[in-house]
């Protein structure tokens, strides 16, 4: 009851395939305040710098549009003298659009989410099931979109009445000031107002994005049962098997293949490391390694020894201890010939050993030839536990 309910837990993190899935069905990073920041600074600096040309613009617009000569009565066209009035002012407010845009594609493109994704846009009616709605505006995500929601409302609030209350007095002076003076000196108030806010915002979504990836991570965490079928759903496919094969054709060739398919018992790390030992009583003084490898080279290793039949247990800090100590075509370490022994002794009787129900020897592997998996050395422990 307890394995099954460990399998079924989802502790582990997330496979590649199982992000790729993830994404290709919408399922990506996410940050509203990120784009909401952005699309603010963005605009921002909009007003900095294309402000006084919009404003400059606006005056022209009105003042060319109050003013009426006797030839706009004679040659009375309100199309072209509308455009006339409007060309003014579409240049600046084309470049308002424009940074928008391209603020609203950077917050995605930060996060590694830009792109169009066809299956997040297909009709789901779990969304228009009212329960599930509730769950979402009362669960865990509404508790915390309702937490951002009123500290960017305390921040940018109190952000506003700090600006206003320090410049409460020039603002009500304003009135004595001429109609473009004034628009100027309001103008820079409110462009230091939205930067005061768009930082904000920023500190906001700097806090906000962490937690997204964090939501996101343990949202595609999978357990163990998940990983297995995935696992065996991916080398299952006939097209990855046969990629598979042809990779370790390419690996071990001539005389490494020979020597797996005459080796007596294949030892693995189980995952990174294997280790083909031969031994021959009346040939071979002590067992003999006549091909060791890492990663790729080991699972050739293991999936040659497979094919021939040839023995192969799991042990992973005597693996390590031959691969470290020893090369192919070389005699053990003899520190590690009582161990090897052991084992040799099980294979010898393997048959037998099987049909009695017997388990694989424990063997201990000395202090010093205990190795990790970037080869270096660590404290002992009984092999069959590491």
């Amino acid at each position: 009851m307890s394995q099954t309910t460990d399998k079924s837990q989802k502790t582990e993190q997330p496979t590649a395939k199982k992000l790729r899935d993830a994404k290709r069905d919408g399922d990506v990073l996410q940050s509203k305040e990120l784009g909401t920041a952005i699309v603010m600074i963005g605009g921002t600096a909009w007003l900095a710098l294309a402000g006084p040309w919009f404003i400059d613009a606006c005056f022209e617009l009105f003042t060319a549009g109050l003013s009426l000569g006797a030839s706009d009565i004679r040659h009375f066209d309100p199309a072209s003298h509308a455009w006339r009035l409007l060309r003014a002012i579409m240049l600046p407010l084309f470049s308002l659009f424009l940074l928008t845009l391209i603020a609203a594609i950077a917050g995605p493109a930060l996060l590694g989410s830009l792109g169009f994704r066809k299956k997040s846009m297909a009709f789901k009616g779990s969304k228009m099931n009212p329960l599930s709605g509730l769950k979402r505006m009362f669960g865990t995500h509404g508790l915390v979109e309702l937490a951002k929601a009123l500290a960017k409302a305390f921040l940018l609030g109190g952000i506003g009445f700090w600006i206003l209350a320090g410049d409460l007095q020039e603002t009500l002076a304003l009135g004595s000031t001429g109609l473009r003076s004034g628009l100027t000196i309001i103008g820079d108030k409110i462009v230091i107002a939205i930067f005061c806010m768009s930082a904000g915002l920023a500190a906001i979504a700097a806090i906000d994005v962490p937690i997204q990836h964090i939501r996101r991570k343990n949202r595609l965490k999978m357990s163990k049962q998940e990983i297995k079928d995935e696992l065996k759903q991916t080398e299952g496919s006939p097209e990855i098997k046969q990629a598979r094969r042809d990779r370790q054709q390419q690996i071990l060739t001539g005389s490494a293949r020979k020597a797996v398919t005459e080796a007596t018992v294949i030892l693995t790390n189980p995952t990174h490391f294997s280790v083909a030992l031969r031994y021959r009583p009346g040939l071979d003084a002590a067992p003999v390694v006549v091909a060791r490898g890492r990663d790729d080279i080991a699972l050739a290793i293991r999936n040659l020894a497979k094919d021939e039949n040839v023995p192969t247990l799991e042990y992973p800090q005597l693996t390590r201890a031959i691969y470290f100590t020893s090369r192919a075509g070389q005699t053990i370490s003899e520190d590690l010939f009582v161990a090897v022994a052991a084992i040799l002794a099980f294979v010898m009787n393997i048959e037998k050993a099987l049909a009695e129900g017997m388990p694989q020897p424990d063997v201990r592997v000395p202090d010093d030839k205990q190795f990790d998996a970037d080869g270096r050395k660590k404290n002992g422990m009984p092999d069959s536990n590491s």
